[in-house]
């Protein structure tokens, strides 16, 4: 069963219901038997490991290939 929490709104103390999908929507605040109202906070995101870069996605020795050296005239000429 899902643990929701709640604030009264007469009293604001905050508190955890454990509902059943089942059961009423309406809480009551166990200090002073008010309305109570439920919260919505957002879920954390928790990044495991050593981060996320551009190579996380690549495999070892698949980088980005080195730069050729540039022919030169001779060499240009050679392999016409």
């Amino acid at each position: 069963m899902p643990v929701y929490e709640y604030e009264c709104e007469a009293c604001s103390t905050q508190f955890d219901l454990r509902r059943s999908f089942e059961d009423e929507s309406t809480a009551h605040c166990p200090k002073c038997k008010g309305e109570a109202r439920r919260l919505f906070t957002p879920v954390p995101i928790i990044f495991n490991g050593s981060g996320f870069y551009v190579t996380d996605n690549r495999k070892n020795g698949s980088g980005p290939e080195k730069a050729k050296p540039a022919l030169s005239s001779t060499e240009r000429i050679d392999q016409e």
